[in-house]
């Protein structure tokens, strides 16, 4: 009865504390109260002098439209013409000024119902670019719940007791901190574009972690890498997709190129015969454009983990359909009709590449046609979700992957290739493993931001130095500390862009852990850290538990680990692992919830400490004292110590008190 009772009281504590922060951080307004298109993941895309759409919703009349960035503009916009659209939806065509310097822009568009502020709504080139250098995410399952993998190097796991018997240090990677990582790393090495292909969000209705998707794709094009994302299973149904990130389906062009997003579905795994007859409408209003398709489930997949992909050569979906059709996944057989018209548009439109994701795991598909014309099919790992085939494989036979992105290169002339990884093909089979790049696996960008500074963990685990710009929002007044920073930065400019400051800054993060810290005054306060109770609350001999606590810090905690001391005061090493990580049991940003989990232990008397270490070098830490022994015959005995002891502003609290810390930050909200 006792555990249920606490079990309960945690769970009201997460329910509160996700209440609290939804209040908090609400969107007053979505892009799509507003417009179709552009959107938060499907921007437009100009040259100086030149011009694009806005796609309106009903009921909305524009009176004027600004481009500013934190180092251009604002730049007044000029509306040269009104037309009608798809079903009488107003078109305004919208020119781009000769002297517009070329960046990715917010745009704030003043209409008769507010104004917009759309980050990521506007890339300006200096001119076309003749090849796309796509960077490539896919799967990143961003949650507000605790969705966390294990990675140590080139190795992953699912089971942080088996990664902690094969490396000294392990790092939990939750799926905001690898989506956030992995896009600050492609902006820093020069993409054109970051392409998203699916499955953004953990949970279709997850409101904030549609809201952290929003904030991590317009911090990236804020550092002039626009982002484009269409939607994946985990996305439908769509509601809150469409709302926040985008539409369903949609096209965009880039000089020649031309990107068109379909929507899967859900359950479906394929787009509707609507959406095939919408893209072939699409292709013939673009004659002489290089086509890139984007879809969540693949085309090409037979679904045994050692299937990696190969060569196709020399069939025609028109009379050699049954042969192909052993290559198609599942998915897209749920519809064979859609499946055959699919891969006949994609000759008869000559379309270089397709992207997918889904089966989180590296996939690789190069389709010849009898015309010898080459097609790319190609499917991503996960960015962001644990949800896959460990490395070393936890299943005897099957493929083993990591936490993955890609860079995929296009030319005009449809030529495709991949310069950050190889291909091993034999046989008209591929024969590696590994066809992504192990980011964010290998660079891990931790990121706090409060209202007394930003401050960024950085793990570089690549064996090279990382340059390149990042944006990142601070406090008003906010400056690099150099004491507390220890990577080579510039200051690049920096702007307060609707409510928010930012601050664009060029900098090189080397081989190890690095930092960089922008705050308004140096940090002098230790973190608070709290035990709130052990699952279970008494362990017993040889069996794994769990603490659950709280750490509270006025910048950001840098480090955060459990040690084991034995009756004799020495640590007590699990595998390689003498400190154990503490782990975010939620994504939600500023959340104070987290767990440690810890090995079992034989019969004794043993001290756990938690231990947080902010980005100043201030420890605070709490520990207790608990006894590991058999269960006793006789009623009323226990097995766990009461005893606890606490350094540096610590103490111990029962799940009780982690409600009330949670309710009386809502109840003075909602008194205010």
């Amino acid at each position: 009865m006792l555990k249920r009772v606490l079990s309960l009281m945690l769970v009201l504590a997460a329910v509160f504390a996700t209440a609290g922060y939804a209040l908090a951080e609400q969107y007053s307004y979505t892009y799509s109260d507003y417009l179709y298109q552009p959107a938060p993941v499907v921007p437009a895309f100009a040259v100086p002098g030149g011009s694009f759409k806005l796609y309106l919703k009903n009921g909305i009349t524009v009176n004027s439209i600004e481009a500013v960035s934190i180092l251009h503009g604002p730049y007044k916009l000029k509306i040269e013409g009104t037309s009608s659209g798809e079903n009488g939806m107003s078109v305004l065509t919208v020119s781009v000024p000769e002297d517009i310097a070329p960046d990715d822009y917010f745009l704030l568009i003043a209409t008769n119902k507010g104004t917009l502020v759309l980050p990521n709504g506007l890339k300006v080139f200096k001119e076309w670019p003749k090849k796309l250098k796509l960077a490539w995410a896919s799967d990143t399952h961003v949650t507000t719940g605790s969705k966390v993998g294990y990675v140590c190097g080139d190795y992953f796991q699912r089971d942080v007791y088996k990664i902690e018997q094969m490396c000294s240090n392990p790092i939990p990677l939750h799926s905001v901190v690898a989506t956030y990582s992995a896009y600050t790393y492609w902006g820093m090495q020069g993409a054109t574009v970051m392409i998203n292909t699916g499955d953004e969000v953990d949970t279709s209705g997850d409101m904030v972690g549609y809201q952290i998707m929003f904030d991590i794709s317009k911090l990236a094009s804020m550092a002039d890498m626009p982002v484009v994302g269409i939607k994946g299973n985990h996305d439908d149904p769509p509601t809150v997709y469409t709302q926040i990130l985008g539409p369903r389906y949609f096209y965009i062009t880039i000089g020649n190129f031309l990107i068109i997003g379909l929507d899967t579905g859900g359950d479906r795994g394929y787009p509707t015969m609507d959406e095939i007859e919408w893209m072939e409408k699409v292709l013939d209003e673009h004659p002489g454009y290089t086509p890139i398709v984007l879809y969540h489930h693949p085309y090409f997949f037979s679904p045994r983990w050692n299937y990696l992909g190969g060569v196709i050569k020399d069939l025609d979906p028109s009379t050699d359909w049954d042969q192909l059709k052993s290559y198609v996944g599942r998915y897209w057989l749920g519809n064979e009709k859609v499946a055959k018209r699919f891969l006949e548009d994609v000759v008869k439109y000559n379309i270089p590449l397709t992207m997918s994701g889904h089966i989180h795991h590296d996939m690789y598909w190069l389709y010849v046609d009898k015309n010898g014309n080459k097609h790319y099919f190609l499917t991503l790992t996960s960015t962001g979700a644990p949800d896959k085939e460990s490395n070393p494989p936890t299943h005897k036979g099957y493929s083993p992957t990591w936490y993955g992105t890609n860079m995929v290169v296009i030319g005009e002339d449809g030529s495709v290739e991949m310069p950050f990884v190889t291909v091993d093909i034999k046989d008209n089979k591929v024969q590696s493993d590994f066809m992504s790049v192990p980011v964010p696996q290998k660079f891990i960008a931790f990121k706090y931001v409060s209202k007394d500074g930003t401050a960024v963990k950085f793990v570089n685990q690549l064996g090279k130095d990382v340059s390149g710009p990042i944006v990142l929002p601070i406090p008003e007044g906010a400056k690099v500390d150099p004491k507390a920073t220890n990577i080579t930065y510039t200051v690049l400019g920096e702007r307060q862009i609707a409510d928010q400051y930012y601050v664009m800054l060029n900098v090189t993060i080397p081989a190890g852990v690095s930092q960089i810290v922008i705050d308004t005054k140096s940090d002098t306060e230790k973190p608070v850290v709290q035990i709130a109770y052990l699952q279970p609350n008494r362990p017993k001999p040889n069996a794994q538990f769990t603490v659950y606590f709280t750490a509270q810090d006025n910048i950001g905690i840098r480090n955060l680990y459990a040690v084991i001391y034995d009756q004799n005061g020495k640590p007590v090493k699990y595998g390689k692992v003498e400190k154990f990580p503490g782990e975010p049991s939620s994504g939600k940003p500023g959340d104070t919830f987290y767990i440690v989990q810890l090995p079992g232990l034989k019969e004794g008397k043993y001290k756990v400490e938690i231990v947080a270490e902010d980005f100043y070098g201030n420890k605070g830490s709490v520990s207790k004292t608990i006894t590991v022994a058999a269960k006793k015959k006789k009623a009323g005995s226990s097995s766990t110590s009461t005893t606890s002891t606490t350094t540096g502003g610590g103490k111990t609290c029962g799940p009780a008190a982690l409600v009330a810390l949670a309710i009386v930050p809502l109840l003075l909200r909602r008194k205010k």
